[in-house]
């Protein structure tokens, strides 16, 4: 028979911690909430310390001690262990505490928590109580989604689900729902190792066994999954489960074991089967494996007692053993060493890190370190942006460092679109959001940019849009509004009225016509606008400036009278008189017979375009906006008024004149008639019925 032992098994660093604590803390008034891991043997082994478990908190007196087991719990345990000054000791697990912050952060955010997991799992309450116990929690692909349907979520992972269930899970609420704002697969990397492991190991063999308690939630995965890929699988929770006679038959056995089954108990499944099996020198040499594995890691953290202190540095006493190790003076903390101050700390603890294993270098120095990069890491696995500046690049993407990380920004996640030149980012900033990290071969942090432009430009559109919204439902056509003259073209001038671009034509400008925009409105300045036209779905706003001011002729009649004297430019010539330019927006007639005392047949014999000339108003009718001007009564009237005579001919042509249908002048037009009795204002109509 041939053994084939998953490479991860054994206790996870969660749970190890949490063991660890329950097994060195003083058991005195110490309360554990909950079973430490879902392992009878070392529950029964931490009861026996003398630590008492409780399932409820209303069990622990006021001032105990209370271990917190790698679970977690809701918010509302720590409020009150505060307010009873219950001592705690937090052995919460890291990723189970990132997935609590997560939940804490979105549902003050007022989004919908969603938790998928098994909803009576000890992980799943507690994290339930970060949200005020409102979360949705599902636990299988047949649970009823359709209550997300429009609800904003946001989804996280109990941390030992199945992640291959997690898959398909997320799959429908995307289907279900269009509204899931963000999905944090919190899913422990250790577990979806071990179930990768699982999964590998079950196709290779003919049978599997999986040790761990039977209530462990880790450890049923790994049953579960081992169930799919081989047919043969065996679950064991004490030694007395294993039945040889049931696997004697298979020629390849594979071994898988939760994150809280101890070493030892796979130890005791595995020297089992050596006796009663022919399995023996593959035996050996997997409990020789079992028992080879280094005790310490490079990059461990561990607490060690110091045994003495001389000049060259600190004598410490490594944990489990009666091995002493030399702390250097150079890898201690602070500044300056002190011997005397560490000889007179003899038998106290003092926490390291392994440097190397072979041989053991510790180091104290390097802990504040690894520190300040897990505090960092957390809240980069949080989803926090932070900054490196690209150090290099390769046909993949950019290359960074933080830390002791090195980071790779892939080149389809450096921006929106294809980046073709890489190497213009070389030293340049880089704000990146973490997508993956990696710390199994080599400490790695695959991130993007391009997330921190797509959303920062959607969180603008959107912000652009719901200002939009607001400016159309609070504006209406003929509001006066306020305006500032942001900048001008030829056809116009572009005013922010509350933050949104209107245009003011030129031609709503000035009632009179202008040239240059900046002959009425000034940039930067801030003027009133009348609301001419809205189109919302086109996104744009006319506005007007003349509309509130006065028209010329509106002002006339406060500033001419008939009878006034006027100085004007002839503008525009026609064959009945001249129009005179009083004043911008205001023109008069001269009629040709009030051009002068002396018959004229045609204006131009006396007036030229452009000329300035004085005038009288003969009549002001402001409502019709007309003005009669006369240029001759400003002149002294000739002695000899008589008309000179005519001959017969013309006296013949008159009469035929007289008879010829010519082009009737308007009827409202305002002329003045020569006759023999002197000037008369006659209007055109009375003319045409003399006439007829």
């Amino acid at each position: 028979m041939e053994i084939l032992l998953a490479k991860s098994g054994g206790f996870c660093h969660g749970v190890k911690k949490a063991v660890d604590t329950a097994m060195s803390v003083e058991p005195e008034n110490t309360y554990l909430y909950g079973e430490i891991i879902h392992n009878p043997a070392v529950v029964e082994e931490i009861r026996e310390r003398g630590i008492v478990t409780v399932e409820k908190l209303c069990d622990v007196p006021d001032g105990a001690t209370l271990i917190i087991r790698s679970h977690g719990v809701g918010k509302k345990v720590y409020e009150e262990c505060e307010r009873r000054a219950i001592k705690v000791i937090d052995c919460t697990c890291e990723f189970v505490r990132r997935t609590q912050r997560i939940v804490d952060r979105e549902y003050k955010n007022g989004n919908v928590i969603v938790i998928v997991g098994e909803r009576s799992h000890p992980e799943v309450i507690g994290l339930n109580g970060w949200c005020e116990d409102s979360a949705y929690i599902f636990s299988s692909e047949k649970d009823d989604f359709s209550v997300l349907a429009e609800k904003k979520c946001v989804v996280v992972a109990q941390t030992t689900y199945s992640d291959e269930k997690f898959e398909k899970i997320i799959k429908i609420l995307n289907n279900k729902t269009q509204k899931t704002v963000e999905v944090f697969k919190t899913i422990c990397y250790t577990t979806i190792r071990r179930q990768n492991e699982a999964r590998e190991l079950a196709r290779e063999c003919d049978a599997m066994l999986v040790i761990g308690g039977l209530n462990s939630s880790n450890t049923n995965k790994l049953f579960d999954l081992c169930k799919q890929y081989c047919q043969n699988v065996f679950r064991l929770e004490r030694i007395a489960d294993l039945d040889l006679k049931k696997i004697k038959r298979f020629k390849k056995v594979g071994i898988v074991t939760g994150a809280s089954t101890p070493n030892a108990q796979t130890q005791e499944v595995l020297l089992k089967m050596e006796m009663e099996t022919e399995a023996k020198a593959t035996m050996e040499e997997v409990v020789a494996n079992l028992d080879s594995q280094p005790k310490f890691k490079k990059g461990q953290l561990i607490t060690a007692t110091i045994s003495s202190a001389d000049d060259s540095g600190v004598a410490v006493l490594l944990p489990n053993t009666k091995k002493e190790i030399m702390l250097d003076k150079d890898e201690v903390e602070g500044e300056v060493y002190n011997k005397d101050e560490f000889a007179s700390k003899v038998g106290e603890e003092i926490e390291l890190m392994v440097m190397s294993v072979n041989p053991v270098k510790l180091s104290q120095k390097s802990i504040k370190k690894l520190k300040e990069e897990e505090a960092m890491l957390a809240d980069i696995k949080d989803g926090k942006e932070f900054t490196v500046e690209c150090t290099g690049f390769n046909k993949g993407g950019l290359t960074a460092q933080l830390g002791s990380y090195a980071v790779f920004v892939p080149a389809r996640e450096i921006r929106s679109g294809f980046v073709k030149e890489l190497d213009k980012y070389v030293g340049k900033k880089l704000r990146l959001r973490v997508l993956e990290i990696k710390t199994e071969r080599r400490k790695e942090i695959i991130a993007s940019q391009r997330v921190i432009i797509v959303e920062e430009k959607a969180a603008k559109e959107a912000a652009r849009a719901a200002k939009e919204a607001e400016f159309f439902a609070s504006i209406n056509v003929d509001d006066v509004v306020e305006g500032k003259v942001e900048r001008v073209t030829a056809f116009g001038a572009f005013v922010s009225v509350n933050g949104f671009d209107c245009l003011a034509h030129i031609s709503d400008l000035s009632w009179t016509g202008v040239k240059e925009v900046t002959d009425v409105l000034e940039i930067g300045k801030k003027y009133q606008f009348k609301v001419l036209k809205i189109d919302e779905e086109a996104k744009k706003v006319s506005i007007g400036y003349k509309q509130l001011q006065s028209q010329p002729w509106e002002l006339a009649a406060e500033k001419y009278a008939e009878g006034d004297v006027i100085h004007g430019k002839v503008v525009r010539i026609v064959p009945f008189g001249a129009f005179v330019e009083v004043e911008k927006g205001i023109d008069g007639l001269v009629h040709v017979s009030q051009i002068s005392h002396e018959y004229l047949e045609n204006p131009t014999t006396a007036l030229t375009i452009g000329q300035e000339i004085d005038a009288k108003i003969l009549k002001l009718d402001c409502e019709e906006k007309k003005m009669t001007l006369s240029i001759k009564a400003l002149e002294p009237k000739p002695e000899n008024t008589e008309r000179k005579p005519r001959s017969a001919k013309a006296e013949g042509e008159e009469g035929k004149e007289k008879t010829k249908k010519s082009r009737a002048p308007k009827a409202d037009d305002e002329v003045t008639e020569w006759n023999e009795g002197g000037l008369g204002e006659v209007s055109i109509a009375d003319l045409i019925g003399n006439n007829s």
